[in-house]
């Protein structure tokens, strides 16, 4: 019993499928004949990192989440002593 070996650039194209034309793993995986497996594999290597990705954003994006969630408690705050 042999293993299938493909090549690097095989990978990568089926990778990018998936990445970049938007379609699902079960469809290039039943299309291609891999499996799903190989496929979040190969889809994992060639996409960044989260950390990195988090690293390159700008400041104003990384704490804007938090600013909005700070003046939603404040507001529900001020409104929620008003109760008749």
């Amino acid at each position: 019993m042999s293993k299938q070996r493909y090549t690097p650039e095989f990978k990568d194209e089926a990778a990018r499928q998936i990445v970049d034309r938007g379609y699902s793993v079960a469809d290039v995986s039943e299309r291609l004949g891999v499996s799903a497996h190989s496929l979040y594999k190969w889809v994992k290597a060639i996409k960044p990192d989260k950390t990195e990705e988090s690293r390159f954003r700008p400041m104003a994006s990384r704490w804007g989440a938090r600013a909005i969630d700070f003046a939603v408690r404040k507001i529900r705050r001020q409104f929620g002593s008003m109760q008749p």
